[in-house]
């Protein structure tokens, strides 16, 4: 009996400290954002076109308030903010025009690019036009640039995120599925929908890859999107859009909310 109380005792005590410690971890990378500083980099998916409540200052970056890293920064106030991702931004453009703010100082970095780069613009636009097999055909060479360019370009802003701010902690965010499969959906054919998601897998697997042989933390957002694709009923993504064609398969506010505000939370 004295040994069961006892073991008891410690497994409790064991198990008090971790949580303490755990939670000690999870203040101090809060802690540490808010003394350093948080710069958001990336493409309209970290801008947050879809996402309504335009910031009428960014012009055409369309950066947006509901976007996930203004929501973030207000929910845990970091010393300083720059919100610098921009619609349409490929690996150059970051590279160019991105880049200014980040400094030795600079506690936290969030990403999101490579879509752009890859073309999944024209991949959609094949996809919704033409043939399954055009499409097919279109996605197998996204495919081929993943593997053979892209992760070059990657390494390059990595690289350069990293040497001028070599202490911040960097998030990678990923891309979502577009569609969930094996149910009735208007639009695009069942295969279409299915070599468009394996396409989102691929590109995300590219840059796990990369962003963990910089040490970097890969920020995967399909699981939260699962249940929320388009054809799911209750979709945190645009599907097509001819009124506004920039917002079609982009996050809506809940996406933002909902999917990649969680993922930069937990990876802080």
């Amino acid at each position: 009996m004295r040994r069961s109380r006892f073991t008891a005792y410690v497994t409790s005590l064991l198990l008090a400290t971790a949580c303490a410690l755990t939670g000690a971890t999870m203040a101090q990378a809060s802690q540490l954002a808010a003394t350093g500083g948080y710069v958001a980099l990336g493409d309209s998916y970290s801008s947050g076109v879809g996402a309504g409540s335009k910031i009428s200052s960014s012009g055409s970056c369309d950066r947006s308030t509901k976007a996930y890293p203004y929501l973030w920064a207000a929910a845990h106030s970091p010393s300083t903010f720059d919100f610098k991702a921009c619609s349409g931004a490929r690996t150059g453009d970051v590279l160019a025009n991105q880049l200014g703010t980040l400094s030795t100082s600079t506690a936290l970095v969030s990403i999101s690019v490579g879509g752009n780069d890859a073309g999944f613009s024209d991949v959609m636009t094949t996809c919704v036009l033409q043939s399954d097999s055009a499409c097919l055909s279109r996605i197998a060479t996204a495919k081929a640039y993943v593997d053979s360019t892209l992760p070059g370009l990657l390494d390059k802003v990595y690289s350069a995120i990293s040497a001028k701010s070599p202490a911040a902690h960097v998030v990678v965010l990923g891309y979502p599925r577009f569609y969930k499969l094996g149910t009735t959906c208007l639009g695009l054919s069942a295969t279409k929908r299915s070599g468009i998601n394996g396409a989102a897998d691929y590109l995300d697997a590219a840059l796990a890859k990369r962003a963990a042989d910089h040490g970097f933390t890969f920020g995967d957002v399909r699981t939260k999107f699962t249940g929320h694709e388009i054809c799911s009923g209750s979709s945190w993504l645009h599907s097509l859009n001819l009124l506004s064609i920039t917002e079609s398969y982009h996050p809506t506010a809940a996406g933002q909310s909902g999917g990649y505000l969680p993922v930069l939370t937990g990876a802080v």
